[in-house]
């Protein structure tokens, strides 16, 4: 769990890093690159520890990618509704369900 946890934060952090500026036109784009740097840092600050947590725990690197992937995708898509004020389309929705099957298979004993 503690390492899902991180990987939450982390993924707070990354989406952030990554699309903040896009409401932001007038930034200039050496500014918005240096200010997600910046952000970015702390997403690294928890991801490469929570991935060795998961790997030090019994995940492999396959489990780990997928899980993370499932929670980039949950992460972003609050931000897009919330922050970008984009609609969640029900094919979104889809398309997350058949990744939610890829994570059944990925951990699937």
């Amino acid at each position: 769990m503690k390492t899902i946890s991180m990987l939450v934060v982390s993924n707070i952090f990354m989406t952030f890093a990554w699309y903040w500026h896009l409401k932001d036109k007038g930034i200039p784009i050496w500014k918005a690159i240096v200010i997600s740097w910046g952000i970015a840092f702390f997403e690294y600050c928890l991801t490469v520890p929570a991935n060795r947590l998961g790997f030090a725990s019994g995940w492999n690197g396959f489990q780990l990618k997928i899980i993370q992937e499932v929670i980039t995708l949950i992460v972003f898509s609050f931000f897009a509704v919330f922050y970008l004020k984009e609609a969640l389309h029900w094919k979104y929705l889809v398309s997350f369900a058949f990744i939610l099957g890829a994570v059944y298979f990925a951990f699937k004993k």
